[in-house]
């Protein structure tokens, strides 16, 4: 398809959806770095092998997967014009990605009760590279948070119609593209 058919509102859709991809893409080659260099690092003489993954990190990866099919219900109960089902899909996407967070910090205070800090004479390679590679993690999910409040607004004031759904299809390329990125570097933290 050439990408100047359409309507305007076909190719706005389309440049949005690129930019979404290419803001993906730039999010994907950051921890693409991080981990590269843990692995890199990894080399160390001063290396921790003996580090015990957290609890948490565990029950986070089943909530945040749970999150990703709960807003493509979300977007299904849209198109199916079903707006009670929608809202509630919605704010349990929201409040599962909220639990993600709260799991994420006491994430952090399990690896904290190890003797393991991100910073300070206690902080070694091995605990800074995780507390990074989940932090920066973090700040994307909050960044998700804001989107899903946005869409949640929207929703509310009824701009999304089974025709009319672009801003939840951006939001939803973004939360499971979040989602997938936790469980690629959960598996990554937790087998190198």
């Amino acid at each position: 398809m050439d990408l100047t058919e359409g309507t305007l509102q076909e190719k706005t859709a389309r440049a949005k959806k690129n930019i979404m991809w290419f803001a993906m893409l730039s999010m994907f080659m950051t921890f693409a770095g991080l981990t590269s260099a843990y692995i890199v690092s990894a080399e160390r003489k001063d290396w921790i092998d003996d580090f015990v993954f957290p609890s948490s990190f565990y029950i986070s990866l089943a909530v945040l997967i749970l999150s990703s099919v709960l807003f493509y219900l979300f977007k299904r109960a849209i198109k199916s014009e079903e707006r009670k089902k929608a809202t509630f899909l919605l704010l349990a996407t929201f409040v599962s990605a909220v639990v993600f967070v709260v799991l994420q910090f006491k994430g952090f205070g399990e690896i904290i009760s190890q003797g393991f800090y991100p910073t300070g004479s206690a902080a070694t390679v091995t605990t800074s590279f995780i507390y990074a590679i989940v932090f920066v993690h973090l700040l994307h999910i909050f960044g998700g948070l804001l989107v899903l409040t946005v869409v949640l607004i929207k929703h509310l004031k009824g701009k999304y119609t089974k025709e009319n759904y672009l801003g939840i299809q951006l939001a939803e390329m973004y939360w499971h593209f979040v989602d997938v990125l936790w469980i690629y570097l959960f598996g990554f933290l937790l087998f190198m």
